[in-house]
């Protein structure tokens, strides 16, 4: 199997908001399937430059659809196809994004994630909002409004992005801590994160407030039960 699936953000949808790689990607695989949230000028932009592709929006099949979805890579995978696998936004940003890896990786199949602008970020710039304000912006909380019912359980439950975080990491650990997190709690740093030198470490806030190690910027935190899916991958642990 010489095929590849590449899993690629597209952005919140106006085209040239679309990475340099995620175009170039776009250009050079064999077979695209695409989402419903891509937007509909990147669709014809995909169209025009004559490329085959596949539209797999759940359109509310969920389950049904997602099982569709991996057998079309896996498929194509198979045949030795540089497969394209374009979502809106950011993949990683509720994209349903492990349930392709695990797939991927269960199938023995190649993959590699690109991201994407966010619509998290990418729709407030568009409309000249800022997200952030040294007085009274000072985080940044995000949930899937269909999903959440319970505000306070999601905050507890749910993944948190600690930006700038490499030199205070181990304070940050005891904050978290003070403030109901459980000291098993799996959290991951990610320094020089995107470059060639990228490296990933991962711990849980126990073991990591009780050390004094800090990591040269940039890095950030992510705290939560989403580092089981990459702990035993190329990471190294604290």
């Amino acid at each position: 199997m010489n095929g590849k699936v590449y899993i690629v953000g597209a952005g919140p949808g106006d085209p040239e908001l679309l990475t340099l790689k995620a175009l170039r990607l776009i250009k050079e695989v064999d077979v695209i399937l695409y989402d419903r949230l891509v937007g509909e000028e990147i669709a014809r932009l995909i169209e025009n430059l004559g490329k085959k592709a596949i539209y797999v929006g759940k359109d509310g099949k969920g389950k049904e659809r997602q099982e569709e979805i991996n057998a079309l890579m896996k498929k194509f995978a198979e045949e030795g196809k540089k497969v394209l696998r374009l979502k809106g936004g950011d993949p990683t940003v509720f994209g349903r994004l492990w349930e392709e890896v695990v797939f991927l990786r269960e199938n023995g199949i190649p993959f590699e994630i690109v991201p994407g602008v966010s619509s998290v970020n990418g729709v407030p710039a568009c409309a000249n909002l800022p997200l952030t304000h040294p007085e009274f912006g000072k985080a940044i909380i995000v949930i899937g409004g269909r999903e959440v019912k319970d505000y306070s359980e999601a905050l507890k439950n749910g993944t948190l992005v600690v930006l700038m975080s490499g030199i205070s990491a181990s304070e940050i650990s005891r904050d978290l801590i003070r403030n109901g997190f459980k000291d098993e709690t799996k959290v991951a740093i990610i320094q020089k994160g995107s470059l060639k030198d990228q490296r990933v470490f991962v711990s849980t806030l126990g073991k990591l407030s009780r050390s004094e190690r800090s990591f040269s910027s940039p890095a950030l935190m992510v705290v939560g039960e989403v580092v089981r899916f990459v702990e035993k991958y190329n990471c190294l642990e604290i």
